[in-house]
């Protein structure tokens, strides 16, 4: 399994990386991160378009759902009846997943792809790429192969933003039941507690990590903002 992982994503985007700080204009590890971060996010944009649509559109039916579960005790037929609403509505609640799951591995490849610094393995390198003969690691004042508070600082922030504009998405259950407090519980911790996690991580690890966080938020939002406003306002379609 760790070998199929390094295969099939890790060693593609570390050699994506190297080669594109040995080609852009003054060997800048800065450029390339944003360039990859970019481009892998595009590779999976029709994914986040589809989990992002899913989530507005399971939103809209949401108020049907709740006239469901109030006035139908028994389980079974409530689930029965829920099922007949999202067939009705040609919203299907499981077609999040599969994009989720695909940017898993690739989110955990660019982790480590950053996290392996500016020292460069010849060994996992393709035959074309070639380890840059100069590297700047200096970026807005920043250095990439060190620590950056401020980068650090600007990823979290980003992420804030980011969760923000996401939950405005998504649903959560009201009322005092055990449910809806678990998920009041999960939102406030991903908008609040998780900002200060990945600032703390990017500190740690390095100023590659913490500008790939930035760049990787600062699209996501463009993107969650686009999506919203093309389709906030539609009827509810099948995304299948």
């Amino acid at each position: 399994m760790i070998t199929f992982f390094r295969k099939i994503f890790f060693i593609p985007l570390y050699n994506l990386l190297v080669h594109l700080i040995t080609i852009l204009p003054g060997n800048s590890v800065g450029l390339a991160v944003i360039a990859v971060t970019i481009l892998v996010k595009l590779v999976l944009l029709p994914f986040h378009i589809k989990t992002v649509v899913s989530q507005i559109q399971l939103k809209k039916i949401q108020p049907e759902i709740d006239k469901i579960k109030e006035g139908t005790p028994d389980r079974t037929e409530q689930a029965r009846k829920t099922l007949e609403l999202y067939k009705k509505a040609g919203v299907n609640p499981l077609s999040g997943c599969l994009p989720v799951l695909i940017q898993i591995p690739v989110v955990i490849s660019l982790y480590y792809v950053f996290f392996q610094g500016l020292v460069f393995n010849g060994d996992i390198l393709y035959s074309g790429v070639l380890i840059p003969e100069a590297v700047n690691s200096s970026f807005l004042g920043a250095d990439l192969a060190g620590k950056s508070l401020g980068l650090a600082i600007l990823a979290g922030i980003t992420q804030f933003f980011q969760i923000t504009i996401a939950n405005k998405r998504t649903t959560v259950q009201e009322g005092s039941g055990i449910q809806a407090q678990i998920g009041k519980s999960l939102q406030f911790q991903m908008k609040y507690i998780l900002p200060v996690f990945i600032t703390l991580i990017a500190y740690r690890i390095s100023g590659a990590v913490a500008l790939y966080w930035v760049v990787n938020n600062l699209v996501s939002i463009i993107i969650e903002v686009f999506i919203m406003k093309k389709y906030q306002n539609k009827p509810v379609v099948s995304v299948l």
